[in-house]
Order: C-alpha cells, then structure tokens, then sequence
C-alpha cells in the first residue's frame, strides 16, 4: 500500500513538472509567435492590421501628458516585408525583397547601372551631408529600405502645403529618441510662450501617436530598454544611465509588436526604469527646438495676422538644432507643422528619423483659409470635430466656420435661453453645451485655429423657434415646416425668422453674446444671410417692400452683434453674409460686410460684388463644395449638386486668375473655405468627405501654385506629395480617403 502511493505521488510530481514545461513551452512559442519581426507568418493581432491611436489632448488644448488616449480602428499601412525601394532618377523604384536579399528584375541594361544617389531636395541642390547620416534610398545587402523613408529622401521636397519662399533641404538623415528632443521657447510675452508649449506637447504626443500606431514597441519608444534586458553583446550602461519614464500605453495599437508580458508591465502611470539602447542605433544624443517669437505678443488670430515663419535644420557633433523664427505665436506653430512633417517612424530601423539639412522660408498668400462644416443636418461628436481641426492645423488652414444651427436642428445650448435645444436638438445627447464649444475653442486655438461660429438667420431658422407664443414671446420665426416647402424655402423644412418681433433679435443678441464670449475675440464674425425666402414673409408682411425688410433685419442683427461684444470687449470689425440676390443691395456697408460667394465660378454675383467693392471669401460651388457628387436624396427635385469635385478639381481651382482680376481687386479677396453641408453626411463618413480634398484647398490658399496654370492636369509631384501627405492624415488618425489605388503609391508616378 505504501509503494502504491509513493508510486502515485511520483506519477504526480511527473504530471505536473511535464504541465509545468508544457505551459511554459506553450508561453515561450506565444511570445516568439508574436514578437518575432522574421515570422512569414503574422499573429492574430498583426492580421487585423496596424491601428493608429490619437492623442486628442486635455482640454486645455496640450496633449502631452498622455491621459487622453483614444483608439480608432484606422488601418495602417502594415509593414511592407518583401519589398524595398530605390531611388532612381528622383523616383523610388520597387524591387522584391525576400529572406533579407533584393531580387532585381530589371533587365540586363537596367540591372548593371550605378544606383542612383540620393536626391536634394529644392533647387540648386541640398545642404550638404551629414557624417552621421543614416539613410540611403537604395537597398544594401539585408537591409530594406520602406516606401516612406525613400519617397521622404529621393526627389522633390515632401511637404504640404509647400512653402512659398525660398527653401533648400537636404536628403540626408538622422536616427533619434524622442525622449532626446527637447524645446527652448525665446519670447517675452507669457501667452505666447504657454501656447507655444502646448503646442510642442501636441506635436511630440502626434509623433509617439504615429509610433504606437506602427506598432512600435515601449523601448522603441523611449529609445531604451527595461533594465536586465540588454542583449548579450550589448554594453551594459552605467547605473547612472538608468531613467525613470512615465509612459503612455495604447491597448490596441501596440497589440501587434508589444509581447504580452511588456504590454501587462506596461500599465499608464507605472514607472520603468531603463537602460539606454547602444548609441550606435542613434545619430542623434540631443534633438533641441528652438523657437523665437519676438514681435507680437497676440494670440488671437486676425485677418491681418503674420503668419510667416523662418526654419533651419543643422546636425553637428550628434546634436541636431531645429531654429524657427517668427513674428507671431501662428507663424512658429506652422513652423512646427512643417517640422512634423520632416519626421517619420522607419519601419525597419525601427527608429525615428528627421531630414537633418534644411533651409525653409514660408509666408501664405492668403489670410483666410478657411473650412466650413454644418452640424445641423447631422450632429457630430466633439471628437470628431477635434479630428477635423487636427486635419486642418496639418494642412495650415485656420478658420473653421461653424455652422451651427440652421432650420433642421437648434443643437447649440444657450445659457440665456435653453429652449431652443429643447425644442430644436435631435436629442438631449446630439447638443454642443458651453463647456463643449469652449473645449474645441482650446483644442483649435493652441493648433493655430480660430473658430468663426455662425447661427444662420434670418432663413434657415426653423425648428428651435418654434417656443415664442408659449413663452409669451410672440412668432420668433415664421413658415416653421410650412407646405408645400418649395414655395417658402430651399429645402425642408421651412422656417425664418420674424423680422418685426423685437424679441428675436434679443435672442440673437444673448447668442452673439454667450458664443463672443466663449471663442472670442474675433475680428471676422458670421451672421448668416443664406437664401431668404421672400414669399415668406410676403404672406405675413405684404404692405412691406421685402428687399427693405432684409436689409432692415441683416442691419438690426449686426447692431446687436455691436451690443452683444460690450464695452470692454473688441468688436468685429468685418461681418461674414452668404452671398444672394439680395447681398449686392447698397443697405450693407462695404467696410464692414464681407461676402461669402458660394454661387458658380462664372455668375456674373463674383464681377458685380467685386466692382461694388466688397470683400469676398471664395467658396465657389462648382469646386469647394465637399458634399456634391452624390446624388438626390429627395425623391423630387435635384436636391444634390453634381459632379464629384474631386481633390484635383478643388486644387486646380484660381478663381482670382479666372475672373483675371488687377492687384487692386486681389486685395478684396481675403482667401477661400471649402465647404461640407451635411445633407448626405454623418460622422461615420466625415473625414473620408473632407480629406484629403479640404488639404487640397489648403495649398491651393497658402502657396497658390501657378506652375500648372496652362496644363489640364496637376502635375506629377504633386501627386506624390499628396500621397504622402494622405498617408500622414491617416497616422494622426483620420479616415481620409484614398486618391488612387495602392499599386501607385507604390509605383511612382506609373499611373498619372
């Protein structure tokens, strides 16, 4: 009996030290299963492809210290394994690339030329290179080169939107931590120097942001590994070399390259102390930005406002120095835009890398570069908004126009009067509170962004308004989902506001009142004017002549305007209308009205508002309106404008060189904005609708190139930059949609 269980106790001892190996064995597999980069083979995760993370930020517009981490199931591109790219007469050429050996299969001719140097970018040639340079946009012996760190070093500069001035910048590049990147902010105007901050913090937390989303690794990260884990071979650092790093962990982004057990250590708000990865991976010890804004001291952005900025990039003895100069906080928050944009992930390196020579000079050509989205027709997120004034701050457009209300929905809350969510949002949840509008105002501001809310009035003001007889207020607005809606409005439903109830322009007044006080000051304000109805209020007031009557309310409404900004607080000084039949009436001011021009680029609206002397923001129909091309969504009447304007349409639109326009008269155009009324649209298509079409415009009014004005086409570089630039949209998050299939991203310049 007792060799029974003696033989019975050994059998378990056997049993579990064999479940003990096999557990074990089955763990190891797993991690090597899923960090192995040779695997032929990806891991579940890996399959489902790489997913960006976007670090929105705090609401005080910084987003550096990671608490606001947000995932979105946006595909990135995964890692192109059995390819690499050459650089061949300034264009990158794909090649197989198979168990770390390039297989060309050029033929005999090709095969035996001499690779191509790597390309300088801008005219006259680059700045030189750099001995510790890195990068060489042709394939070495078991070394891949990806699509974007050849397309960033082989040909013309990869910017968008382009500089203006003169601009030399190098091929050459240097491998870095972003742990050794740091800022110096030169200013002596406090405001200037926290927004500046901020807006650095945004950028480095976008760049880590770009990292996870590549599937980088925590050391990959931080340039540093967990202590005790130095491979064999590898310098074991000094004590001293040790670092604590607060980190930031993304739960779905890193799931294809972080192993399991990292990913369970790597918990935010934990501390890891590391030990520096070998120097020799890095070009880079010190990576130091300095910033000089010297001049102004304002950060609210005008229609006069220098945007302008001046940028250097120089690599000497391991440290890099980034300088840009500016005259205001908006020209050294574009400067590091553009200095993003020199800075990607190198996905076989595994490294950071920045193009380390560059020279760059960059003014825009236009003030107002505006983009306009109504949140009537569809409520959309806070988020969502946020995504789209990211797009904006990396294409360098500055104004979103916010329309807010209009006849189908009232979603903003007013403090003064809240029955006009009430009785007007969609729901209680598909509403913009105060905190809401004062939340996206930090987020635009520290991005360069001034928000230009408008409550259309008096068309396009129905329900929301509807409350006045109950409140003792009288018919706020009139023909409210009146029938048949043709015969009083654009489109359904119906409703404009009463003219001749006192009470509808105090209401206005308080709205002016509560949203000056939110997203001001502002210089540029819009109060709407948009296609009113007169037979409207021709069945209400027919003893009145109803053009007067316009003229009377659009005139009222700006004095209340005056009213609401208060004594202590800066007016507008320039008044946004939609353009009509009725804008080119002599009731409204030529110094204080601005139009808003949104008719076909050959009515003849554009040649009289011009010769009246007005100033005009370009939102021409018939090629900066987003929403178009998708057919009528009513089963009578158009209801839809067409054709698609494609991001080419909208790039190759110059409507000052068409209406051939003196100096003189290109001092009325204050710039343009695109476009996207939402009829068709909701928040789970938006960024495709926008992007990169909206970035198009973007260049069209910063740089306003002239190279393709006698071609039918855009040219080739363009083209490419594009690509590129559509790719960095969606690192930072955004669904933008594609321009043309991935083979010719691919292959340069093979399909245009």
């Amino acid at each position: 009996m007792f060799k029974k269980i003696a033989l019975t106790r050994s059998a378990m001892k056997k049993v579990v030290v064999v479940g003990f190996v096999s557990i074990l064995g089955s763990f190891l597999l797993l991690q090597y299963w899923n960090d192995s980069s040779d695997s032929t083979k990806p891991s579940a995760a890996m399959s489902m492809g790489i997913y960006n993370t976007h670090i929105y930020g705090t609401l005080d517009g910084a987003s550096g210290n990671g608490d606001n981490v947000r995932a979105s199931a946006i595909p990135i591109n995964p890692i192109e394994r059995s390819w690499t790219y050459k650089c061949v007469n300034n264009r990158c050429v794909r090649h197989h690339f198979v168990d770390g050996v390039e297989e060309d299969f050029e033929t005999s001719n090709n095969a035996h030329q001499p690779q191509s140097p790597q390309q300088s970018h801008g005219p006259g040639g680059g700045l030189g290179s750099s001995s510790s340079s890195s990068t060489n946009s042709g394939s070495s012996s078991g070394k891949r080169i990806p699509h974007l760190t050849c397309t960033m070093t082989c040909g013309p500069i990869n910017i968008w939107p382009q500089p203006t001035g003169a601009k030399t910048i190098g091929s050459k590049t240097s491998r870095f931590r972003l742990s050794d990147m740091h800022v110096k902010i030169v200013t002596r105007f406090e405001p200037v120097e926290k927004l500046l901050r901020e807006a650095y913090d945004v950028m480095r937390s976008e760049i880590r942001g770009v990292m996870v989303a590549h599937g980088a690794s925590l050391e990959e990260i931080e340039g540093a590994l967990p202590a005790g884990s130095v491979p064999a071979g590898m310098p074991q650092p000094a004590a001293t070399d040790q670092r604590p790093v607060a980190t930031e962990v993304n739960d779905a982004a890193t799931a294809g390259r972080r192993s399991a057990s990292s990913a369970v250590d790597a918990g935010v708000g934990k501390i890891h102390f590391f030990k520096l990865v070998s120097d020799k991976r890095y070009d880079v010890d010190a990576f130091e930005v300095n910033v000089h804004v010297e001049k102004s001291a304002d950060t609210h952005l005008t229609l006069h406002t220098d945007e302008s900025y001046n940028m250097t990039v120089t690599h000497s003895a391991r440290v890099l120095i980034v300088k840009i100069s500016a005259n205001t906080f908006f020209g050294a928050k574009h400067g590091l835009t553009t200095l993003q944009q020199l800075i990607w992930f190198d996905d076989e390196e595994r490294t950071l890398k920045v193009l380390n020579k560059a020279s760059i000079e960059d003014v825009p050509k236009f003030n107002y570069r505006g983009l306009m989205l109504d949140t009537s027709r569809h409520y959309f997120s806070v988020d969502s908004i946020k995504r789209t004034l990211v797009g904006m701050s990396h294409s360098k457009l500055n104004r979103f126009h916010w329309h807010i209300t209009d006849s189908q929905s009232f979603p903003l809350v007013s403090k003064h009067y809240p029955q006009l969510a009430r009785y007007g949002a969609y729901s209680e949840r598909e509403v913009y509170t105060p905190d809401d509008v004062r939340t996206l105002t930090a987020f635009a501001k520290v991005r360069g962004i001034q928000i230009i809310p408008e409550i259309d009035a008096p068309a396009h003001a129905g329900n929301g308004w509807d409350w006045g007889p109950k409140h003792g207020l009288g018919e706020l607005s009139l023909c409210i989902n009146q029938q048949p809606w043709s015969n009083y409005c654009g489109e359904p439903p119906c409703g404009q506001l009463n003219p001749k109830n006192n009470n509808t322009y105090l209401i206005l007044q308080k709205l002016y009142e509560e949203l000056l006080e939110i997203v001001g000051p502002l210089d540029y304000f819009h109060i709407g004017g948009d296609e009113v109805n007169l037979e409207c209020w021709q069945q209400h007031f027919n003893d009145s002549d109803m053009r007067t009557l316009w003229c009377d309310f659009m005139l009222q409404a700006y004095h209340r305007l005056q009213l609401a900004s208060g004594q202590n607080a800066t007016a507008p000084r320039m008044v946004g209308v939609w353009s009509s039949g009725l804008t080119s009436a002599p009731c409204l001011s030529k110094n204080t009205f601005a139009v808003q021009v949104w008719g076909g680029s050959k009515w003849p609206e554009n040649f009289q508002l011009i010769n009246s002397g007005y100033s005009l923001v370009i939102s021409h129909v018939d090629a900066w309106y987003l929403d178009c091309g998708f057919g009528s969504w009513r089963s009578t009447g158009e209801g839809a404008c067409s054709p698609y304007r494609n991001w080419q349409t909208v790039y190759k639109h110059r409507p000052w060189d068409e209406m051939k326009l003196t100096s003189l008269q290109m001092r009325q155009i204050l710039g343009g904005e695109a476009c996207l009324w939402t009829e068709q649209v909701d928040e789970s298509i938006l960024d495709a609708r926008l992007w990169p079409r909206a970035s198009a415009l973007a260049e069209r009014l910063w740089t306003d190139p002239t190279e393709e004005r006698y071609s039918e086409s855009v040219p080739l570089e363009v083209y490419n930059r594009m690509s590129v630039f559509r790719n960095h949209l969606l690192e930072l998050g955004l669904r933008a949609e594609p321009i043309f299939p991935k083979y010719c991203a691919q292959n340069q310049d093979e399909c245009v």
